[in-house]
């Protein structure tokens, strides 16, 4: 894996962007390491660095709804990484599908879409 060839920032990080690796309908976006981006490579699995907890984390490893990487891109800048996954269920901790579930409208957040689950009966 070219590590040279990312421009990760003061704090080691990159952001990942992720998407669905048929539509490209963007799931969600998380931080990376160069360990998190080994793990995620090596597993299979989207791995990340978690900047509050400052600790690893698996996306899907408490609820289920796991990501499986089927492709990883970077961009031209190098700093910044979009990763095509197939969701299981959904990506979002709050119940969508994606984290990006609301639309601006007249200067008001409208929510664009539908719960695929319920995170009290998840978490």
């Amino acid at each position: 894996m070219c590590i040279s060839e990312l421009k990760f920032d003061d704090k080691g990080l990159i952001p990942a962007v992720i998407c669905d690796y048929r539509t490209n309908e963007v799931l969600m976006v998380g931080y990376m390491n160069e360990e998190a981006l080994r793990r995620t490579v090596e597993s299979g699995r989207t791995t990340f660095w978690s900047r509050s907890r400052q600790e690893f984390w698996v996306k899907g490893e408490g609820s289920g709804h796991l990501q499986e990487v089927k492709w990883i891109r970077l961009d031209c800048d190098g700093d910044t990484l979009l990763i095509g996954v197939e969701q299981h269920v959904g990506a979002c901790h709050l119940g969508y599908r994606s984290c990006f579930f609301r639309e601006l409208h007249d200067g008001r957040w409208e929510v664009i879409a539908e719960k695929v689950f319920e995170p009290d009966e998840v978490y």
